[in-house]
C-alpha cells in the first residue's frame, strides 16, 4: 500500500494504486465500439460519426497502410489539424503496426527537414490545403521521406450555409501531383478493412508515438512514448474522476475539442481518454471564440480542456452573458500556468470549475491534476495522479531530496514517463535521477500535496500552450547579417502568458531594421508561433564573468517593466 502525502487530498473514493492495463493503445476504441458501438465518437461541423462508423474507417486505413509496409519499425507523419483524418489515421496507423510521428502545421521548413530525417519517417498524411501540402511536398526528394497521403476536408464535410471556416476557397486548394510520390486519403481506405491488427506482445516497450519537444535542454528530440505510456496517462485521468461520486459518465459525456491534437495534451486528455469513455468528440479545426461559443451554447459538451488564452477569451467575450455553459461539469487548464486572475474570473462569469494540471511531452502528459473537491488552493497546479510519484530535488545538488514547503527541480516518476528520447541515450540517461524524470521545472508540495510551480530553470517560453525555445530563435536571428550577437528572452503577456523578445547587438556599420522585417527574414526559419513579438538594439548585452550571454538581467528588466506599467493602467 502507498502512503504519499498527496493522498489524502484525492476525492473520496479515488486510490493512488492502480494497476495500468497492458494492452495497445488502438484497443482503447475496439473496447469503445463494442460498449458504444451506436453512439456518437466525432462531432466535425455538423457531420457525425458512430463508433461503428469510425471503427470501420480505422480498419480500412490500417489495411491501406499495411499494404504501403507499414509495420513494426515503419513511422508515420501525421501532418494534420484537427479532422477526422487524424483520428482516423492515427489509430489506423497503430493497428497496422507502425509509428506515428506528430508534426506541427506550425513548423517551419527547417524543423520538417530535421524531424523527417531525425525520426526516419518514410511517410506523412496531410491535407490539400495550400497551408499544408506544399511544405510538405518540398520534403520529397531532399529527405528520405517516400510518399505523402493526402486527404481533403470535402471527403468529411457536407459543409453548412453557416460554415465558419472559409477552408475551401480555390485559391486555398493546392496541386497535387497524381504520380506515385503522392496518394489520396480516398484510395488509403479504398478496400474492405478486414485486418489483423499488429499484436503488441510488450506495450512498455513498443513506441506508439514519437512526439517531438525540446526536453530540458538543446534540440528538439523525439520522446518515445510507448504504448504503455498512453495507455497510463488515459488510465491516470480517469481514475481521478471515477470515485465513489464519478464526475464522469461513460458514454455520456461531451468533450470539447479544440486544441491541437498533435500535441500530447489534446492526444491524451482529449483523444484516448475521450474515446476510452465511450465520449463524443466535438472537434474544431483551431480555436476561433465563436465558433467554440456557439457550440458551448448549442451542442452542450461537459467537459472543455484548454490552455489559459482560451479561457481569457470567452470570460472577456462581450456577450458571455447570453450564452448558455451549465451544461460543463468542469475545464482543464494545461500546456501554461494559468494565471489565478484568469482561474477567478472565468469561474466567476460562468459559474465552471476551472481546473488547473500539469504535465510534460515525456509523462504523456499526464503528472497533477486538481480534484473535483470543495478545496481551494490558490495557485497551485493540483496533486500528483494516481499511480505518479513526484520527489522534489535539489537544483544544484540531485542527491538531496527537499522536504515539504521547500523548493527544488520537480522530478516525476510513473508508468507514464517516456521510454527514453529517440536515439539519444546520452540525453535520456541526463534526463533521469534514481528513476525520476527530471522536469526541468522547479516548484515544491505543500502539506496537502498539491504542487506549486515557482519556476523554470530552463529558458522555454511557454506561449499560448506552445513551448518555444530561445536558442532555435536565436540561432535563426544570427543568421541575419547584420546581427553581430543575440539573446532571446520571455516577457510578459496579458493574452499568450509568454513571448518572445529579442535584444540585439549589431555587427560594426550594420543599420537597425525594424521587428517586421526581422519577422519577415525569420518566416521560412520559424513556425509563427517561435517568430519573436517584440525587438530591442543594444550597444552591449549582458554576459557572465566567463563572457557568457546572460538572460536574467533582461529578464529582470522586462519583469519590472512589465510590473510598472500594470501599476499605472490600473492605477495602484
Amino acid at each position: 500500500m502507498s502512503n504519499f502525502l498527496w493522498e489524502k487530498s484525492y476525492p473520496k473514493g479515488v486510490s493512488w494504486d492502480i494497476t495500468i492495463e497492458d494492452k495497445p493503445v488502438y484497443a482503447l476504441l475496439d473496447e469503445a465500439v463494442r460498449k458504444w458501438s451506436g453512439n456518437y465518437a466525432i462531432d466535425f461541423m455538423g457531420k457525425r460519426y458512430t463508433y461503428a462508423e469510425l471503427d470501420a474507417l480505422v480498419n480500412r486505413a490500417a489495411k491501406g497502410f499495411r499494404a504501403l509496409g507499414v509495420k513494426e519499425g515503419v513511422h508515420v507523419g501525421l501532418y494534420l489539424p484537427n479532422t477526422p483524418h487524424y483520428m482516423v489515421c492515427f489509430f489506423g496507423i497503430l493497428k497496422a503496426g507502425g509509428t506515428v510521428v506528430n508534426y506541427s502545421p506550425l513548423d517551419a521548413e527547417r524543423e520538417l527537414r530535421h524531424k523527417i530525417e531525425d525520426s526516419h519517417t518514410d511517410f506523412i498524411v496531410t491535407l490539400d490545403l495550400e497551408v499544408l501540402y506544399p511544405k510538405i511536398a518540398g520534403m520529397l526528394n531532399q529527405t528520405r521521406l517516400k510518399k505523402i497521403i493526402v486527404g481533403c476536408l470535402k471527403e468529411v464535410l457536407p459543409f453548412p450555409k453557416n460554415f465558419l471556416y472559409p477552408l475551401l476557397k480555390s485559391k486555398e486548394i493546392a496541386k497535387v501531383p497524381n504520380n506515385a510520390q503522392n496518394m489520396t486519403f480516398h484510395d488509403l481506405i479504398n478496400n474492405d478493412g478486414k485486418i489483423e491488427a499488429s499484436p503488441v506482445p510488450d506495450p512498455g516497450e513498443r513506441v506508439a508515438v514519437l512526439q517531438y519537444t525540446g526536453g530540458t535542454t538543446g534540440l528538439p528530440k523525439g520522446a518515445m512514448l510507448t504504448h504503455r505510456n498512453l495507455i497510463a496517462a488515459c488510465q491516470q485521468y480517469r481514475a481521478m474522476q471515477q470515485g465513489d461520486e464519478a464526475v464522469l459518465i461513460d458514454g455520456q459525456e461531451k468533450i470539447l475539442a479544440v486544441l491541437p491534437l498533435f500535441h500530447i495534451y489534446a492526444l491524451s486528455v482529449i483523444m484516448t481518454f475521450g474515446i476510452a469513455g465511450g465520449y463524443e468528440i466535438i472537434l474544431h479545426p483551431k480555436f476561433e471564440l465563436e465558433a467554440v461559443m456557439k457550440d458551448l451554447n448549442k451542442k452542450k459538451p461537459t467537459v472543455f480542456p484548454g490552455v489559459p488564452t482560451m479561457y481569457m477569451a470567452i470570460a472577456s467575450h462581450p456577450k458571455i452573458k447570453e450564452y448558455d455553459l451549465s451544461s460543463l461539469k468542469f475545464c482543464a487548464s494545461g500546456g501554461a500556468p494559468l494565471p489565478f486572475e484568469v482561474q477567478e474570473q472565468f469561474q466567476r462569469v460562468t459559474g465552471c470549475r476551472l481546473l488547473e494540471g500539469w504535465g510534460m511531452t515525456e509523462t504523456s502528459p499526464s503528472g497533477t491534476s486538481t480534484p473535483m473537491t470543495d478545496k481551494r488552493v490558490a495557485g497551485a497546479a493540483g496533486v500528483p495522479l494516481p499511480g505518479i510519484e513526484i520527489r522534489i530535488f535539489g537544483v544544484d545538488d540531485k542527491s538531496k531530496i527537499m522536504p515539504t514547503g521547500e523548493i527544488g527541480e520537480i522530478g516525476i516518476k510513473g508508468p507514464n514517463v517516456m521510454k527514453g528520447y529517440w536515439n539519444k541515450p546520452e540525453a535520456t540517461a541526463e534526463s533521469f535521477v534514481d528513476g525520476f524524470f527530471l522536469s526541468g521545472d522547479t516548484g515544491y508540495l505543500d502539506e496537502d500535496g498539491y504542487m506549486h510551480i515557482v519556476d523554470r530553470t530552463k529558458d522555454m517560453i511557454t506561449s499560448g500552450g506552445f513551448n518555444v525555445y530561445p536558442r532555435l530563435i536565436e540561432e535563426a536571428i544570427f543568421e541575419h547579417p547584420a546581427v553581430a550577437e543575440v539573446t532571446v528572452v520571455g516577457i510578459p503577456d496579458d493574452y499568450r502568458g509568454e513571448a518572445a523578445k529579442a535584444f540585439v547587438k549589431l555587427s560594426p556599420g550594420a543599420k537597425e531594421f525594424s521587428l517586421e522585417e526581422l519577422r519577415t527574414f525569420l518566416k521560412d526559419k520559424l513556425g509563427k508561433h517561435e517568430l519573436p513579438s517584440a525587438l530591442e538594439f543594444r550597444a552591449e548585452l549582458p554576459k557572465t564573468l566567463v563572457g557568457k550571454l546572460s538572460k536574467k538581467e533582461l529578464v529582470e528588466e522586462e519583469r519590472q517593466k512589465y510590473e510598472a506599467r500594470k501599476k499605472a493602467e490600473t492605477g495602484a
